[in-house]
């Protein structure tokens, strides 16, 4: 029986995220909440563990301080068995600069490679929400013979310009080519109406990773991306193959949320990945504890939902409600309220999006908004009622009608 193959994880966390201002304004993408008690960079991490996969880094770089925080107090491993999830930042192995993209990225890391000399490595990004066992992707790719292997959704044809869109050679099980965002893609032969886009998540041969980066990195016309360059290069030598996410079978997961990946990069994906949180049957299933999700566990008592001072009655109603929160009296319906928010008497809180601390004054208003941590609403104010008198207040209101409110702002009514 031959040994096993050693697998490391690198998770790519530092990109800046700036179509998801003013969220990302004083922290890096993937530290960015998300439905109530998680961050972004919880679901890729929990989809390496749940996958077997105890040697983990992550690539940090933008506004990396809570982002680093979270990993160091989340995410502990036991040293005993040698394992570990590490925050790592830009060194400047290489000279006085950043990462110039995610190939550079490693390239500038390989400290890490030849330290663990893995014979496998998965990378994968920090942004998106889905859940997938790595494991069979990894078999996948051994059986195949690929130096690397891209893992692709399927996705509407009609949305192919949105993304990166793996061309695949069925009899081979090759890509034949690597389209970005292409605006003729043709569809699958099984399903015209779809296409192949590559989720970000890749796992390559360490060596022949070691090779196309270095090789890259001494290239001056690349842009040093792992989606448009790196993959590219396995493509041009007949050694990329795919991986279609139909094939992989998370354990728990229903035919619903059985194939579900969003990338959450613009502020109207946010708040539509919140949406499918909710719905009484979600798209995508928080509670499915075959496959958790996991997070920092948030040291606060249960969410409490009261009277107000002159008896009002509120209600929850297609919701989510994290640790910590009390809402009194208040009227909240299909929206994601974090942890510690506070609600006061006779105040609305309806499709919207709620981060950690904030408080909602008595009589106030919140409809199809998210508030960032520590926005406070005088009594009787409102957000995402009047679009005009938002736009004027300088909070972000996207043309589907979202408005944004960034951390700490206090809301006059």
């Amino acid at each position: 029986m031959s040994a096993p193959k050693k697998v490391f994880g690198i998770i790519l966390a530092g990109g800046e995220g700036k179509r998801l201002m003013p969220l990302t304004a004083d922290r890096a993408k993937p530290a960015v909440p998300f439905g109530g008690q998680y961050r972004l960079i919880d679901f890729a991490i929990s989809n390496l563990i749940n996958s077997g996969l105890r040697q983990i880094v992550v690539l940090t770089q933008y506004k990396s301080h809570s982002l680093d925080r979270h990993i160091s107090q989340t995410w502990r491993m036991s040293a005993l068995l040698d394992s570990y999830v590490a925050s790592v930042p830009a060194q400047q192995r290489l000279g006085k600069r950043w990462f110039s993209g995610s190939a550079d990225a490693i390239l500038q890391s390989m400290n890490l490679l030849n330290d663990e000399k893995p014979d496998i490595v998965v990378v994968i990004g920090a942004d998106h929400v889905y859940r997938m066992d790595f494991r069979q992707m990894l078999d996948a790719h051994i059986e195949s013979g690929a130096k690397a292997t891209v893992a692709g959704i399927r996705q509407p044809l009609a949305m192919a310009s949105q993304f990166g869109v793996i061309d695949a050679d069925t009899e081979t099980g090759r890509i034949k080519q690597f389209l970005e965002k292409p605006t003729d893609a043709t569809g699958l032969e099984d399903s015209p109406h779809e296409v192949l886009a590559s989720m970000g998540n890749y796992i390559f041969d360490a060596d022949a990773l070691i090779a196309a980066v270095e090789a890259d990195g001494e290239s001056p016309t690349s842009g040093h991306d792992m989606g448009g360059d790196i993959v590219p290069y396995f493509v041009d030598r007949g050694e990329a193959g795919y991986y279609d996410m139909k094939q992989n079978e998370v354990p728990g997961s229903s035919p619903r949320d059985r194939s579900y990946w969003r990338d959450v990069g613009t502020i109207d994906s946010f708040y539509d990945a919140h949406r499918d949180l909710i719905a009484t049957l979600p798209i995508f299933n928080l509670y499915n504890m075959e496959w958790p999700i996991h997070s920092q566990a948030v040291n606060s008592p249960p969410a409490k939902f009261v009277r107000d001072s002159v008896g009002r009655i509120g209600n929850a109603i297609d919701s989510i409600v994290s640790l910590g929160s009390v809402l009194s009296g208040t009227h909240l319906e299909r929206s994601v309220v974090g942890p510690w928010t506070l609600a006061g008497g006779g105040s609305t809180i309806t499709d919207s999006v709620v981060f950690d601390h904030v408080q909602v004054g008595a009589g106030s208003r919140v409809h199809r908004a998210i508030l960032d941590k520590n926005v406070v609403l005088a009594d009787g104010a409102t957000v995402g009622v009047d679009r005009e008198r938002d736009l004027a207040r300088g909070f972000t209101v996207t043309d589907s009608g979202i408005t944004v409110v960034g951390k700490g702002v206090f809301i006059d009514r």
